[in-house]
């Protein structure tokens, strides 16, 4: 990748990787939207949602912070009908670590379990590990905090121990300044306004994935994937026109996107489209309403329905549907 000019009157600037890396479900993508200051990584209570390496960029004054949010890594045995996907995931993990300045350690404020310490295991010694205590508005009882860090000192010499939670504003911005004298001077590698290095495209399957997890629950397994067909910006009359009313945006060319949901049994398929086709409409709707707001335009998304047996313990699949 090549550098970026710094604007005028940073004269030296500051740059580095900040690899985020935790178990499955410790907050990783909260932090980074947090951290970025929006939504670039979709969310969601089912465990593995985030399944590719996404750098989120945050530029302040002097200093660029590139932080790679990586999926959950799979320390469980692999599972029967998806060991090709977990395998994939957990290469982009270890790739993620080679090439960063500093890594931040997530686990939950309090807990620590077999899973995370295997990840930890897998942390480069050369290179400066940060504690950072995650969900500690979850913790009823503080005064178990400082026994519980000092069991973790134990474990490895942690460069900076920070508690916090993702979702408080002031807390993110503590971890933005401890993380700050970590970033070697160089050149930036991003425009000072860029947010990732993802596309649009991406971010449109990214989220209706999200609104699948989210709207099936428990009853859609883990092997479910989202694959954008087609994505097309077409200008229109009235695109650049200001919309009115309470919910006004900026209106960029209007996006056509096509994208198909692939499941593993023809059970999956009925429970995503579900009664009368209520549920797949309802994942569309929510889908296409924060794509507008993602992308400042108007949306048209159509969603299809498609099984592919034994998808995720495919590796010509998994190459065909995007995964590194």
């Amino acid at each position: 990748m090549t550098a970026v000019e710094p604007p005028a009157g940073v004269a030296r600037p500051h740059c580095g990787l900040v690899a985020i890396v935790g178990r499955p479900n410790v907050g990783k993508s909260t932090l980074l939207n947090a951290l970025v200051g929006q939504k670039i990584s979709i969310t969601s209570r089912k465990a593995q949602t985030t399944r590719h390496r996404i750098v989120g960029v945050r530029t302040v004054g002097d200093a660029q912070f590139v932080f790679v949010d990586t999926p959950g890594f799979q320390t469980r045995e692999l599972g029967r009908g998806r060991a090709a996907l977990n395998r994939t995931l957990n290469r982009t993990v270890v790739a993620s670590l080679a090439d960063v300045d500093v890594v931040l350690f997530v686990v939950e404020a309090g807990r620590f379990g077999l899973d995370d310490a295997k990840v930890l295991a897998l942390l480069p010694p050369d290179k400066p590990v940060l504690l950072v205590a995650n969900k500690l508005d979850a913790v009823h009882r503080r005064e178990e905090m400082l026994p519980w860090l000092k069991s973790m000192a134990e474990r490895r010499d942690f460069a900076e121990y920070v508690p916090l939670s993702a979702k408080k504003p002031a807390d993110v911005q503590r971890l933005l300044e401890i993380v700050r004298p970590y970033l070697p001077e160089q050149p930036w590698l991003y425009d000072a306004d860029a947010l990732t290095d993802r596309s649009e495209r991406f971010l449109a399957g990214e989220i209706v994935r999200e609104k699948l997890f989210r709207l099936t629950g428990d009853e859609l397994p883990y092997t479910s994937t989202v694959v954008v067909d087609r994505f097309e910006e077409v200008d229109e009359p009235d695109a650049g026109a200001a919309a009115s009313g309470p919910h006004a945006h900026p209106r960029g060319p209007l996006r056509r996107i096509a994208a198909t949901i692939v499941v593993e049994r023809e059970a999956h398929k009925a429970i995503v489209i579900g009664e009368h086709g209520e549920r797949i409409k309802r994942i569309g709707s929510e889908a296409r309403l924060e794509l507008e707001r993602l992308l400042g335009a108007k949306v048209f998304l159509e969603l299809w329905v498609k099984v592919r047996s034994g998808w995720a313990d495919s590796e010509e699949h998994l190459r065909s549907y995007g995964y590194e």
